[in-house]
């Protein structure tokens, strides 16, 4: 079997099913990347047909822009590149532009294929992007040939992903989308008929989805675990152009290719039995919360939706490993906030909650089976 192929929206490229996601290179045990097994995984996968990789100013501490640019070397050609501008502490056009040379220089490129606004959201599209101008620091670049097309990251609800859009000024999306998360599904579908490229990011779930626990595989034949099934569903989904993995061992682009290199995802017939156990899933998920965040801020600073999020990834699907590192998680520089023991029952939360959630019951609950485990 050979890698497939698809079309990148109206840019007129084909993309390989499966994408590169340089955020998780390989480190060295002393510390660093390693940057030889990583420049090593990535040619792997351009060997076998990938050409598509996708990095940002921001992930591996910096470095990851730097590893992908010296594996392009020979390669540049016939890969796709796609990279990200942190837009979220920019003040002024002139940084944009400053950031964007820098990223540049570390890729060691003439150009990019694909730039992003990265993490783009209702604040970040109305204060940063309309508000700097920074659509038009886009089109400047595309019209120096420094990149190719537009795109955007998205973290924010389906609606905003919609007026994005429909701003016209975009040739791509790359978006949040796996059997445990299908919000973006609509979207999607609408991004495609509006004739921009969609990449799928987090197939396996941010690698929640990465190790066996019986979630999926039960409906589907052949011994297939619940990685290669979750990967498979998103590429089941014509509105997908890509499916980009963030890969950090040899095994996994293995794996992964010979995944996106079998024309048959997933059966009519299996593809509708995962969709129906992730819409039930996702039914009992909403006992829990919906993720709306309504009951936040907590006035003692529990962060209630990771909270929530945690306990749903154990009780739900299973995930309790994820569940518990998610849980942990609470506190540090990234996932501010504290965990659900820090919570005094003052019920203002459920005062807010339009699902009418038992908020403080819950919190225990997750207390009880979370707390325990740390």
């Amino acid at each position: 079997m050979t890698m497939q192929y698809r079309d990148m929206g109206k840019t007129g490229f084909r993309i390989s099913a499966l994408g590169f996601g340089a955020m998780r290179l390989p480190s060295r045990k002393e510390g660093g990347l390693d940057a030889e097994l990583s420049i090593a995984m990535l040619h792997r996968a351009f060997e076998s047909g990938v050409n598509y990789v996708d990095t940002a100013h921001m992930y591996c501490g910096g470095e990851s822009e730097r590893i992908v640019g010296r594996a392009l070397k020979g390669w540049r050609d016939r890969v796709r590149l796609s990279t990200k501008s942190p837009i979220w502490n920019m003040k002024s056009r002139d940084e944009f532009r400053k950031t964007f040379e820098e990223q540049l220089g570390k890729l060691d490129t003439d150009y990019v294929d694909f730039y992003h606004f990265h993490g783009l959201g209702e604040k970040a599209w109305q204060e940063k992007v309309l508000g700097l101008g920074l659509l038009d620091e886009m089109s400047r670049l595309r019209d120096e040939g420094l990149i190719r097309f537009t795109s955007f990251s998205f973290h924010d609800k389906p609606a905003v992903m919609k007026t994005i859009i429909d701003s016209g000024a975009f040739a791509s999306v790359l978006c949040q989308y796996n059997v445990i998360d299908r919000s973006n599904e609509d979207m999607i579908a609408y991004a495609r008929e509006q004739g921009l490229g969609v990449v799928a990011m987090g197939p396996v779930g941010g690698g929640r989805l990465g190790t066996p626990d019986g979630f999926v595989e039960k409906v589907v034949s052949g011994g297939r675990r619940t990685p290669e099934i979750a990967l498979r569903f998103v590429l089941a989904n014509p509105n997908v152009s890509c499916a980009l993995s963030g890969m950090s061992a040899m095994e996994q682009v293995q794996e992964n290719v010979a995944v996106a290199s079998d024309p048959h995802a997933l059966s009519p017939a299996e593809y509708r039995a995962v969709r129906e156990l992730s819409e039930s899933r996702k039914r009992l998920a909403e006992l829990y919360c919906t993720g709306c965040a309504y009951c936040m801020p907590c006035p003692h600073g529990v962060n209630i939706p990771v909270c929530f999020e945690s306990m749903i990834q154990h009780k739900v699907y299973g995930l309790t490993a994820s569940a518990v590192g998610r849980y942990r998680s609470i506190g540090e520089e990234w996932n501010k906030g504290k965990r659900a023991d820090a919570c005094v029952e003052c019920g203002e939360c459920e005062a807010r909650c339009p699902q009418k959630i038992p908020i403080r019951a819950q919190l225990k609950d997750v207390a009880a089976e979370l707390g325990s485990r740390l």
